[in-house]
């Protein structure tokens, strides 16, 4: 099957070399004319045989709707966009509303899988009709893990269920990283366990916590038993504060994910102002000891007030 490719980054590059190694003929376009097979959008719809089908892999946002109006001017009725990148759902009826009045298709797709899907495949979340899931479904099948098709790929409803799905995946994955991180945490601060790394890894077979996350922890740590190559700060994509957004909106309490998700705001702090209002207050109702910014000597961390609390009051 013939298929345009617009987005030739980790995840996309990776996808074209996935899709040419099963057979399928992928003309790519990339701004970097060194990895791009066309110069430009209107050279990619030139070189592709109508009916065509096109997937956009760019950043999510404007980048992706900005790819979609100039698509909606260089492709004809009949063709079929899919947009694999981590767009937000409620920009998908938009984007399929837009394409619909030229006659173009439109399929928005979730894709999980990170750098390693290239070798192990892509799990795959597809919002849309099923007459243009059923004509991109080689191009899935290509994709996707190998093993039984609905183990790796599935068509989760309309246009935006795709995206969608993918935005509750990673809303999960924040969890589950924050568990094992945790996990990592405790083992490490605890003198008994001599062997961090080991105990993680045996966890790895027969567990109820094993999962390919461990296995990646597992990996890390192998090259950096103690992660002090890394630093404590973490940002995130979005995905996870637009799952939060539709859980309030569904009253769907998600304590995990919101946790997971406020701790990675935490790492990105040089200072907590909220927990030096707590300190503060701990000082004012109980005289607990608190510490100076900057100590009588100039040292920072030097106490300043009482040594210990003088009333009886407990935080």
């Amino acid at each position: 099957m013939q298929l345009g490719l617009i987005g030739l980054g980790r995840m996309g590059g990776n996808m074209r070399d996935r899709l040419r190694a099963a057979g399928h003929e992928v003309v790519g376009y990339d701004p970097r004319p060194e990895v791009s097979d066309v110069d430009s959008l209107a050279s990619l719809a030139a070189a592709l045989d109508a009916p065509r089908v096109v997937w956009v892999m760019v950043p999510s946002g404007e980048p992706t709707r900005s790819t979609i109006r100039s698509l909606a001017d260089v492709l004809e009725a009949g063709d079929l966009v899919i947009d694999g990148g981590n767009s937000r759902y409620t920009d998908d009826k938009p984007n399929a509303d837009l394409l619909d009045a030229k006659g173009i298709g439109y399929l928005d797709v979730g894709v999980s899988g990170g750098i390693w899907g290239k070798a192990n495949g892509y799990g795959l979340m597809a919002g849309g009709a099923p007459e243009h899931v059923e004509r991109a479904m080689p191009i899935f099948d290509a994709l996707r893990p190998e093993g039984p098709r609905e183990e790796g790929f599935a068509h989760a409803g309309p246009v935006g269920a795709g995206h969608f799905s993918k935005m509750v995946h990673n809303g999960i994955e924040y969890g589950l990283m924050q568990a094992y991180a945790e996990g990592f945490e405790l083992l490490s601060a605890a003198d008994l366990v001599t062997n961090v790394p080991a105990v993680l890894q045996a966890w790895s077979r027969g567990t109820v916590v094993r999962s390919w996350l461990l296995d990646l922890l597992v990996a890390a740590l192998k090259d950096d038993p103690a992660l002090a190559q890394l630093e404590d700060y973490v940002e995130d994509s979005g995905e996870g504060r637009w799952t939060i957004e539709e859980a309030i909106r569904h009253a769907v309490p998600l304590p995990v994910i919101s946790a997971a998700l406020f701790a990675r705001f935490a790492s990105r702090q040089d200072a907590s102002p909220a927990m030096k209002a707590v300190a503060a207050l701990r000082h004012q109702f109980g005289g607990h000891a608190v510490k100076s910014a900057a100590g009588p000597s100039g040292t920072p961390g030097e106490h300043a007030g009482p040594s210990s609390g003088t009333g009886s009051t407990q935080s």
